[in-house]
């Protein structure tokens, strides 16, 4: 196995915002007091323009589709040249595009050819999902694959919100949509180095959180989170003393990040792990849950505190029910 960089993250949120007393209007039997209590999170932001939800509540996904003012394409690109910016290269160097998450705009072809072509980058596409757990199973993948070329452009779409029953507050106050994007190498050094990565999943429970097919989102949300706290629990701690070890060695910092789910769960975790002050980040108070770019986004938007020295541990859970975990060297 070989060693994977990463050269630049990058981060998209469309502008429009979904906070609590937009839901509260939508008389769904929800009030911010219980929003916050639950689940923590002030906003989210939607590629759905606010009246389209207000007067349909989103009852048929297929038509969200539609009425969506960005796509997948556009909202990849945005975060794509912002990892591309901080990376210090230009499309045309990309040698590959992967992507995944959890809701693609189409069954075929791959979010990642149809990313590659607007982007007007000549480069395989090829899709890698395994639902909020993707960004982890991506670089678990590509840490143990050869051949590859010099620059990989890894973007997860999630634009779930076209898929979320805004008559249901028990996902309603759940979702945000939100993109992000890295620019990987397994042939040039960079300061960012992906190690220890793991991937696992417990099949037998495939059917906890799931979107059919012209369906809306549903999970079973207490049992998702028991295994949410439990899983990421597990996987920190396996990561955890030599991800201490080496700040300390180098005078850095151990940083978490975990699955942007549910504010709750991630400070029930953060409490266990005796975390230090700041060590932990977090975003979904501010963009709900995107799914499988929640974590890469909390990255992408600390990159400038990154400093030498640091270990960043991400754990990531999603359906499947799948987890995957990595540690990040900086420096």
């Amino acid at each position: 196995m070989g060693t994977l960089y990463i050269h630049g993250m990058g981060h998209f949120h469309p502008d429009n915002i979904i906070d609590n007393a937009f839901l509260e209007d939508l008389d769904i039997g929800t009030t911010e007091a219980w929003i916050l209590e639950r689940v923590g999170i002030h906003t989210r932001h939607t590629v759905l323009p606010l009246d389209y939800i207000r007067q349909t509540k989103n009852q048929d996904p297929r038509q969200a589709q539609e009425a969506a003012e960005l796509d997948s394409r556009q909202t990849a690109a945005a975060a794509a040249d912002m990892a591309l910016q901080r990376a210090g290269i230009k499309r045309d160097q990309i040698g590959m595009v992967i992507a995944g998450g959890c809701y693609p705009d189409m069954a075929i072809p791959s979010e990642a050819a149809r990313i590659a072509g607007f982007m007007g980058i000549d480069a395989p596409g090829i899709d890698i999902n395994s639902a909020c757990s993707t960004f982890g199973a991506q670089m678990h993948f590509l840490s143990s694959m050869s051949g590859l070329p010099s620059y990989v452009l890894v973007v997860n779409p999630e634009n779930t919100t076209t898929a979320v029953n805004y008559a249901d507050r028990s996902t309603a106050v759940l979702w945000g949509d939100g993109t992000s994007a890295a620019v990987v190498s397994m042939e040039e050094p960079s300061r960012l180095r992906v190690r220890d990565t793991s991937l696992a999943s417990d099949s037998a429970r495939w059917d906890a959180v799931c979107i059919p097919r012209f369906g809306h989102f549903h999970q079973d949300g207490n049992a998702v989170q028991r295994f949410a706290i439990k899983t990421t629990l597990s996987c920190a701690r396996a990561l955890r003393a030599s991800a201490q070890e080496r700040a300390s060695t180098h005078g850095g910092v151990m940083r978490f990040i975990g699955h942007q789910a549910n504010l709750l769960m991630l400070q029930s975790v953060a409490s266990r792990l005796d975390l230090a002050d700041g060590a932990h980040w977090y975003n979904v108070h501010d963009f709900g849950n995107t799914g499988a770019a929640g974590g890469p986004c909390v990255l992408s938007q600390h990159w400038d505190e990154l400093g030498d020295g640091d270990s960043v541990i991400m754990v990531v859970v999603g359906s499947g029910l799948t987890w995957s975990s990595l540690c990040i060297d900086v420096g």
